[in-house]
């Protein structure tokens, strides 16, 4: 039942390759190990050899590396590439290894004579194999692979660049439309990564209500409340639209720069629709707008300062932070002052005009 899942999820085109247990045991046995045999007996002289000749001696040691680099620098003669530079490398390196003390060439020696011995031991191991089944494999690696109830355990690679979070969640879709059941590290982050996505969906909404209902007890009218929240929508989605052209995609860490962008962009835009009620005209030129800047460059600096962090979640949350609060600062001194047009009073009107344009504010 696992082999026929593991073939149909190899069928799929964003699947690489699956594993299960009897995948460990290899097929047409019999004629790889008739393969394997005839390779050990070739083989047998040079591995295991009937007499062994005594080691060479220290000076038999220093005159073959001497005749080597003096052949390797004939080879290398005055070519030019790779080749003869590697060449020309080696001879240098055996020269200096001949000349050097006897400590330093035993070093060499077991630096590169002790890892082909090991080898040779474990080629002499492998030209032994013999066949085997299931039955054969050892209890720790069967326990890895099927549990003492009979269910087994299938091994998916996705296909194409795993890291990809596009393609991570294609991969997963896929497997658990025919693998409902399905898990793993790639099935844990899929959901992971929902559950955080819905979350900040969820406190996006929430704070974006809470947000417009203590404007509408603030301004008292439905059409500043519009006027407020607008330019932060506008801001919110250039945002993303940013994200996009910079290749700067959402993840654990800068998504929490969305919902803050509403705390921090609201306060921006209430001021100027204080301002415009109160009937201030030219607030591009006053102080006011200085005052949004600089505090809009104070939040910066902070946030942004997050940015040169070496730690890549804070990187991203610190551009993702400085990003929005640019367009959010946008949509205030640019959008939302095309947006308010004239105002509704002006500074000169008199207590009668100024008590009928509150009560229509209130209306």
């Amino acid at each position: 039942m696992a082999k026929a899942l593991a073939q149909r999820l190899a069928s799929l085109p964003e699947v690489a390759q699956t594993e299960t247990l009897s995948d460990f045991v290899p097929v047409d046995q019999d004629q790889k190990l008739k393969l394997i045999h005839e390779a050990a007996a070739a083989l047998d002289p040079a591995l295991n050899p009937r007499t062994l000749q005594p080691p060479p001696s220290e000076k038999q040691n220093i005159d073959a590396m001497s005749a080597m680099a003096d052949r390797l620098v004939k080879i290398a003669d005055n070519g030019f590439g790779p080749g003869p530079e590697a060449a020309r490398r080696l001879s240098s390196l055996l020269g200096q290894l001949a000349k050097a003390d006897a400590t330093t060439r035993q070093r060499a020696d077991d630096a590169f004579i002790f890892p082909l011995l090991l080898s040779f031991d474990q080629l002499r191991e492998e030209l032994k194999a013999e066949q085997f089944s299931i039955d054969s494999l050892p209890t720790a690696i069967v326990r890895q692979w099927q549990t003492a109830d009979g269910r087994a355990r299938i091994k998916v690679l996705p296909k194409g660049d795993a890291g990809n979070p596009r393609s991570l969640h294609t991969f997963v879709r896929a497997v658990s439309r025919l693998a409902p059941g399905a898990t793993g590290p790639a099935v844990s982050l899929y959901e992971s990564a929902n559950t955080v996505l819905q979350s900040f969906v969820e406190a996006g909404v929430f704070a974006f209500c809470v947000i417009a209902i203590l404007l509408y007890v603030v301004l008292g009218r439905i059409g500043d409340v519009f006027l407020t929240l607008v330019p932060l929508l506008v801001a919110g989605v250039v945002t993303l639209e940013l994200c996009t052209f910079f290749d700067l995609p959402l993840n654990f860490a800068n998504i929490i720069a969305l919902p803050l962008l509403l705390g921090v962009g609201v306060a921006f835009k209430i001021y100027y629709v204080e301002a415009w009620r109160a009937g201030k005209t030219n607030l591009l030129q006053s102080s006011l707008t200085r005052a949004i800047i600089f505090s809009a460059m104070t939040t910066g600096t902070a946030f942004g300062s997050l940015w040169l962090s070496d730690n890549p979640g804070l990187s991203s949350m610190g551009r993702m932070m400085a990003l929005s609060l640019v367009c959010t600062l946008a949509a205030a001194v640019l959008f939302q002052q095309a947006l308010l047009g004239p105002p509704r009073s002006k500074p000169g009107d008199t207590p009668a005009e100024a008590a009928r344009d509150a009560a229509s504010d209130r209306s």
